[in-house]
């Protein structure tokens, strides 16, 4: 093997051996310190897009979570209050209809019945107002209070298309109890009276007054009719969502570890590789120093 002062092939090819370890250890050691192995568009422009994009996915089904969490609290409170106005027999329409059957009653003193009944009235009316959450009222509706609402419960997105949001229309008219226009379940006119107006302080045990307080049960009577349908369609509606937010939450961590396959470094496997180049980075500095004292030997033989 000839031996030459120019060019010394030995130590070429240690150094780029060398350099070739370097860039493998720097590799290496950027997939330990980020956790993964496609941290930017060069390690893998494929897997690093598909990677962005769900990650942009995944934002956006946090929204809809968030959205979810609202649009559960703000049902839930329109239920609540219409469970309350709903009652039992001791308070609400279900007691309303129980007072007024008992002024049926020969001789009783309605006027003191009309006490309890302008009480529930006031109770009811009070619990429809204080139905509000983050300013949406459905059950004392205003001349403001928009038609419709609309509770965002889903985010899709197929490749090229354009992203779909799921909602859940709410139609307020279904859940007023009382409007700007008097036309809600409990304030529309109805035999010269509604529920919230309703008085027989005044009548007496006639046949006519009689036929009025028949009426008035009537009409409470379709009232609770029309509240519990209210109270069942929010009760669907929250088991909806309920149903919606375990599915998102669920559909997030799915996309999490989809992401995680895709990009994510094996550390026990990047470890492993990290103490063999390590070793090899070694080795390659040791055969590079030996390569260089060549030139030394060959000075040698001239002394």
């Amino acid at each position: 093997m000839s031996s030459s002062l120019l060019t010394n092939s030995a130590a070429m090819t240690a150094l780029q051996t060398l350099r070739n370890v370097g860039q493998s250890l720097a590799t290496t050691q950027n997939r330990i310190s980020t956790g993964q192995r496609v941290a930017t568009a060069s390690d893998n422009a494929a897997y690093w897009s598909i990677a962005t994009s769900m990650r942009a996915d995944n934002a956006a089904l946090s929204a809809v979570s968030d959205s979810l969490g609202l649009s559960a609290a703000t049902v839930d409170t329109q239920y609540t209050a219409l469970t309350t106005v709903l009652g039992d027999k001791t308070a609400g329409l279900t007691k309303l209809q129980a007072l007024l059957v008992e002024a049926k009653t020969a001789g009783i003193d309605r006027a003191k019945i009309q006490a309890d009944i302008t009480q529930i009235q006031q109770q009811m009316k009070g619990t429809a107002n204080a139905a509000t959450f983050n300013g949406v009222n459905w059950l004392s509706a205003t001349a403001t209070t928009p038609a419709t609402f609309n509770l965002v419960t889903s985010f899709s997105r197929v490749a090229g298309s354009p992203p779909a949001i799921g909602t859940i229309t709410v139609t307020t008219a279904n859940y007023s109890l009382y409007t700007a226009t008097a036309s809600g379940i409990l304030d529309t006119v109805s035999g010269g009276a509604s529920i919230d107006t309703i008085n027989i302080s005044a009548l007496t045990d006639s046949a006519a007054n009689q036929t009025t307080l028949d009426g008035y049960i009537a009409q409470v009577t379709a009232a609770i009719g029309s509240v519990s349908s209210a109270a069942a369609d929010l009760g669907a509606i929250k088991n909806r969502i309920s149903t919606n937010m375990d599915f998102v939450k669920s559909l997030m961590d799915s996309v999490d570890r989809g992401i995680g396959q895709l990009v994510d470094a094996d550390m026990n496997a990047e470890s492993t590789r990290l103490a063999a180049l390590q070793v090899q980075q070694q080795l390659g500095t040791q055969a590079l120093s030996i390569a260089n004292q060549n030139s030394q030997s060959i000075l040698a033989l001239f002394k």
